[in-house]
């Protein structure tokens, strides 16, 4: 590979681990509830599916701590793949990051953030306000990485306390919907039915970004220590917050006004604090999915700008600043999301990223076997608890989800396809066009 530039370290514990709770809470949870009662219309199975999705998440994070603190280097799935794999793999997955895993998902927030805030405000036009959070919070991070490190933990604590204060709040009102946790006749073959696997999809979404951390290695103080270390305790903290947030939410609201809605906290909040209530807390639900969009929009240009260190075609990524931030891969990673604002709906986006996403970060946990097959003995500073175990969990749950999302919701699944098909052309593109030199330097 091509000598690299680093990065001096400025990035601790508390910050990493805060990149990977505001990576996970955003979106999916304060969205998807309402599209997970369509199809389950068990409290019981609800709630079980959002610890299944912990489990999940909580499995591939402590499989990608033991690669991470393996091979470390940043740019996530991208690096690691190309390791333990082959370059192309690793070229498709850097791919899916940058155009899908963390374009699509800022999307997705500042969309949200636009949804909660023309609920208050319906005046304000959402496509260009998810468009002006975007580029406000891009600016920010072009400034300088402390500066933006310091924007980011702000909102994050920030969005953890509010959580906890609405959960306190939701089981102290009197008029509760009659929800029991005991689960009845029929609720366990939920778990085996196609709705159960697609609402999987959304969950899993939601958990998205416990491995944030990964994305970051170059940057962190102590990577052999805090990254797997921030990997395990983001995720355990936000499998707590989910359930019991979900749960609020169908302890205030019934299912019925829940099914379909997008703005699931609106719901919850006009139920628990009047309509008064709910328009200040819809303002300060969207401002707590600030950080979720700040959490992408820092990490998914630094998979661009590694790749742009290593392959010829992408080489105008590279760009670093004189302060170290990853200048053209921001710029790029905020058009993609622009175009996403402007061109796609919410659950399509919403279906497709959570396709590509489960289908990259199984290739990844794969990995683990590969590797400790391959190079044994490998120095790892940090081992898989619980291996073999979970690993196979998370990619036997997986590709469950991924039959299940080829099987009923084909178009999307496809729209999936196409754009790791169209890395594949990027990627030989790249071996026709590249210097000799560079050629024999990657593959030789």
């Amino acid at each position: 590979m091509n000598n690299h530039q680093t990065t001096q370290p400025k990035i601790g514990l508390i910050t990493a681990a805060a990149f990977v709770i505001a990576s996970m809470i955003g979106t999916g949870v304060f969205t998807s509830l309402g599209f997970q009662v369509l199809y389950i219309e068990s409290v019981f199975s609800i709630l079980l599916l959002w610890v299944l999705g912990g489990v999940l998440a909580l499995c591939g994070a402590l499989s990608y701590g033991e690669l991470g603190a393996a091979l470390p280097r940043s740019g996530g799935e991208y690096h690691l793949l190309s390791t333990i794999y082959h370059p192309a793999v690793g070229f498709l997955s850097g791919w899916i990051s940058s155009v899908l895993s963390f374009a699509a998902p800022a999307a997705l927030a500042s969309m949200a953030f636009a949804s909660y805030l023309s609920v208050v405000y319906p005046m304000l036009p959402p496509e260009h306000l998810a468009a002006l959070l975007v580029i406000v919070i891009g600016l920010i991070h072009l400034s300088s990485i402390t500066i933006g490190a310091l924007f980011h933990d702000f909102f994050t604590i920030l969005k953890v306390i509010f959580i906890f204060i609405f959960i306190v709040a939701a089981f102290s009102i009197s008029n509760a919907t009659d929800h029991s946790l005991i689960p009845k006749t029929g609720d366990f073959s939920n778990l085996f039915s196609s709705g159960f696997a697609v609402s999987l999809v959304f969950v899993s979404y939601s958990y998205f970004g416990w491995n944030g951390a990964i994305y970051i290695v170059n940057e962190l103080k102590n990577p052999n220590k805090h990254l797997p270390l921030s990997l395990f305790t983001g995720t355990i903290l936000v499998l707590i917050l989910y359930v019991s947030l979900n749960y609020a939410f169908l302890y205030s609201v019934p299912m019925a006004e829940l099914a379909g809605q997008i703005e699931i906290g609106f719901l919850s909040a006009s139920n628990i604090f009047g309509p008064v209530g709910a328009d200040i807390m819809a303002v300060t639900i969207s401002l707590l999915l600030v950080s979720t969009v700040s959490a992408f929009v820092y990490l998914g240009p630094r998979i661009a700008q590694v790749m742009g260190e290593d392959y010829y075609i992408l080489r105008w990524l590279r760009k670093k600043s004189s302060k170290g931030v990853p200048v053209h891969a921001i710029i790029f990673q905020l058009a993609i999301t622009l175009i996403f604002i402007y061109t796609a709906t919410f659950e399509q986006v919403f279906i497709y990223t959570g396709f590509t996403i489960s289908l990259m970060t199984s290739v990844t946990v794969f990995g683990v076997f590969v590797l400790r097959f391959r190079q044994p003995a490998l120095t790892r500073p940090y081992r898989t608890w619980g291996y073999p175990v979970t690993p196979a969990i998370f990619l036997l749950v997986n590709g469950w989800i991924l039959y299940y999302l080829l099987v009923e919701r084909l178009l999307e699944s496809i729209i999936g396809i196409a754009i790791v098909s169209l890395g594949i052309i990027f990627y030989f593109l790249n071996l026709k066009i590249s210097p000799a030199a560079e050629l024999k330097n990657r593959y030789l």
